[in-house]
């Protein structure tokens, strides 16, 4: 890691002590801290004001579904873990909703946050766990940074986080009426509603999923006489 980063990580030790813990973030050459949910407005101010950091703009927020995170949804033995392959044998264990997953991660929802500071041209990371609560919730940074507005409302929109705080938390990417966060990891992919147009009432109607889910396993199509049908019976007379 650069040694502006190293210098920067000195000052937050100091200033901070226990409330900012180190991320490791191998091959990312960028400061990445950890903070509690109820020191983040207190933090946050003082990074944005206080004379050796001088975060002024909030450039991203961001949530993330850590649910069955490093676990392998596919398992085989003679498969690799890479290639398509890996979807012929479904082990139900490792399935979002089996018995493995019952219990839910304590830390399952976060909130990243990049941070810039332009008098000093630096960059900061911040990752803050929500409580594990159903719904998820943290405080807003509106009131320290305006841009949290917009990317606060999408995160609540794709993953059900609330932002404590926030003047006007509502959906902004998905559709009136949605049902659901289709960012978390348990959102079925199919969704849980289509739309069409009805020609009869002349407008879009909801309607349930018609599609049904399945594994997405390459058709593999060789060109070898043994799948042709011709040559396929012409051999075995033979």
């Amino acid at each position: 890691m650069s040694n502006w980063n190293e210098s920067l990580h000195a000052a937050v030790q100091e200033r901070f002590g226990d409330k900012l813990r180190r991320v490791d973030t191998p091959g990312v050459d960028e400061l990445m801290l950890e903070v509690a949910p109820e020191d983040l407005l207190d933090v946050c101010r003082a990074l944005r004001d206080e004379e050796p950091f001088q975060f002024e703009q909030l450039l991203d927020v961001c949530g993330v579904d850590y649910l069955a995170y490093g676990r392998t949804e596919w398992k085989t033995d003679e498969a690799s873990a890479t290639g398509f392959s890996r979807g012929v044998d479904r082990n139900p264990q490792h399935e979002l909703g089996s018995p493995e997953h019952s219990d839910q991660m304590e830390k399952r929802f976060a909130v990243m946050y990049q941070l810039l500071s332009v008098s000093r041209n630096h960059r900061l990371g911040l990752r803050c766990w929500c409580p594990p609560e159903d719904p998820p919730v943290i405080p807003s940074l509106f009131p320290i940074w305006n841009s949290a507005n917009w990317f606060e409302r999408e995160a609540f929109d794709l993953f059900g986080i609330l932002f404590e705080g926030h003047p006007d938390l509502r959906r902004i990417l998905t559709d009136y009426g949605f049902v659901g966060h289709p960012f978390r990891k348990d959102f079925p992919l199919i969704g849980n509603v289509e739309v069409r147009f009805d020609p009869e009432k002349k407008r879009v109607i909801y309607q349930p999923v018609t599609i049904e889910p399945r594994t997405t396993v390459p058709k593999v199509i060789r060109e070898d006489h043994q799948y042709v049908e011709g040559f396929k019976e012409s051999s075995r007379d033979a």
